[in-house]
């Protein structure tokens, strides 16, 4: 038997997963120059510098997320790495959108500069739609077709972002076509975000060159996707048992891949990364080996990077040590041959704390008063209201009955209210809309991080608590707070650029933990309270949203008239 050696590193006593064949193996795992030397049967001499005893773990490949957003940790870019990493996600291809939508190409440029401070491979998508919706919201930051076709060209830059703006594709819209023209130019990749789209219309955007979507759909929408090629990015709410069931019917099991799209810094510590949603994935009844493979092979291929996905001589060696293929938790993680992680904790290199140069960016003066001004005469009308539900961003159009007294919507005490108000430009804009479907206690909430422009959205019950918090929220400079009669308030922080902290993940995951644990006790019973609030102004998700300019449906790319029945209200 040929010795082998020196290496840096040699992993023995373990079993090799192999993506290819679904097969598990014993052998050595060899490693020198970040790369995988060899992959060996027991015993092989092999003189290393450094030896791990697998102990009958399975080493599998590092996971790749092909569809996320840093900021949704609500932690600046060397944070996620540092507890993402350890729980062995290695590589992601990230949208910097909600930060782009704050300050633009200068954010971009500071989030790709930072990723690379990291042991973590970031690539990047240039953000399609900053704004979301253009014209119907007032964004930080507006990136041009030019724009976008500079930016491509940026080192690390692999993908164009989700086309959220789905009908502007289906339309042929001048603006999204030449974003579109610019992408293909550079021959990126083109990622999709077009939830329920089907038939002509579906054909229509992937005409563009659009060939995935990690939006929720239902299980016949995601089959006709899946039966025209278009790759299904599964995140956990996507995993439904309807869904899955219906990719298990299927003669053959289409490729897909999971992915995190927007996950807080203290579910990534309390339950997992990458690994958190797999292990839905396989609860819900996909096989293991598929959701392997979903993880690893089928994510590399989508960015293009060949030199990893698979335990193989002459890859990168991002590796991972599982216990079971079931499971999937992350006993050593290794990036480009050092280990980065043991047991969920990040034990590799001190990654630079970075400065922050977006605070400053809610420009706001603390507020007196928030009256719901309307020209209407004394007496009843009937309002628009938005819908929430307690398991998904999905909002629907409902109706409210109120008194107007004085030019002044008497709310309090008979509705709770969002109220988007504009805080990048001094527009002055803000726009008022009853919310039904929780039963809210007295109190109010106010938040920077708030899709995708960020403006400052306010939910509550009683306009001095809706001051209160928003005032706690400009002075922050940005961040999240709850006031509530009886309670202390509870607050995050999020000073750069209103969408992320400065502060250690640990720290943040215990504010966010609290902010978490608070809303829901106040009333807003939604499975992601973050997300269910921050997507109230989304313009893209439908089917009704408000932003700072007013009320959107978002399926006919409309403005939706405050009063039923009525004519819109500016």
């Amino acid at each position: 038997m040929t010795a082998l050696g020196p290496v840096d590193l040699v992993i023995r006593g373990g079993r090799v997963a192999s993506v290819q064949t679904g097969e598990l193996f014993a052998a050595e795992v060899a490693v020198t120059a970040g790369l995988i030397r060899a992959v060996l049967p027991p015993g092989t001499p092999v003189t290393a510098a450094q030896e791990i005893d697998a102990d009958g773990r399975i080493v599998v490949p590092g996971f790749v997320d092909a569809h996320m957003h840093i900021e949704s940790a609500l932690i600046t870019p060397g944070e996620f790495a540092r507890i993402a990493l350890a729980r062995g996600t290695t590589t992601v291809l990230a949208d910097p959108h909600e930060i782009v939508n704050v300050a633009g190409r200068d954010a971009m440029a500071w989030m790709i500069e930072q990723g690379r401070r990291s042991p973590m491979t970031m690539r990047w998508a240039v953000p399609s739609c900053v704004p979301a919706l253009e014209g119907f919201e007032t964004a930080g930051a507006t990136l041009t077709a030019d724009d976008i076709d500079t930016m491509l060209s940026w080192d690390g830059v692999t993908t164009l972002g989700e086309v959220m703006d789905y009908r502007a594709v289906v339309s042929g819209e001048p603006r999204m076509r030449d974003i579109i023209s610019a992408a293909r130019r550079h021959g990126v990749r083109l990622d999709g975000h077009c939830p329920n789209l089907s038939g002509a219309d579906l054909n229509a955007y992937m005409w563009a060159g659009i060939d995935s979507d990690h939006t929720k759909n239902t299980p016949e929408v995601l089959r006709e996707k899946a039966r025209l090629g278009m790759l299904p990015m599964l995140q956990e709410k996507s995993l439904t048992s309807e869904v899955v069931d219906v990719l298990l019917s299927l003669p053959v099991l289409p490729e897909f891949c999971v992915v995190t799209d927007d996950l807080v810094a203290d579910a990534i510590l309390d339950r997992g990364h990458l690994d958190h949603v797999a292990r839905v994935a396989i609860r819900r009844g996909l096989p293991p080996w598929s959701v392997l493979r979903a993880l690893t092979l089928h994510p590399a291929r989508r960015l293009g990077l060949a030199d990893r996905g698979v335990v193989a001589p002459g890859l990168r060696a991002d590796l991972v040590l599982v216990d079971s293929l079931e499971l999937l938790h992350p006993a050593l993680v290794i990036a480009e041959g050092v280990v980065v992680g043991r047991d969920g904790v990040y034990t590799g290199p001190e990654i630079p704390v970075a400065a922050n140069p977006f605070a400053g960016s809610v420009h706001l003066a603390p507020l007196e008063e928030i009256p719901w001004s309307v020209d209407l005469p004394d007496g009843d009308h009937t309002f628009r209201a938005i819908r929430v539900n307690g398991v998904d961003t999905y909002t629907v159009p409902d109706e409210v009955v109120l008194p107007v007294r004085d030019g002044v919507v008497e709310w309090a005490g008979r509705t709770a209210v969002a109220v988007v108000i504009e805080r990048h430009r001094s527009t002055g804009n803000r726009t008022f809309v009853p919310i039904v479907g929780f039963d809210l206690e007295e109190g109010g909430f106010a938040t920077t991080y708030a899709h995708d422009s960020h403006n400052l959205t306010l939910l509550g019950t009683s306009p001095e608590h809706l001051v209160r918090a928003a005032n706690h929220v400009i002075g922050f400079g940005g961040g999240m707070a709850l006031e509530r009669p009886g309670h202390s308030v509870v607050a995050l922080p999020l000073p750069v650029g209103g969408v992320m902290s400065d502060q250690p993940a640990e720290r943040v995951a215990r504010q966010t933990g609290e902010l978490r644990a608070a809303l829901i006790d106040w009333g807003w019973a939604n499975a992601n309270p973050f997300m269910s609030v921050s997507t109230l102004g989304l313009p893209v998700s439908p089917e009704l949203k408000v932003t700072d300019q007013g009320l959107v449906r978002v399926v006919e790319r409309a403005w939706e008239p405050q009063l039923v029945g009525g004519t819109r209200i500016p």
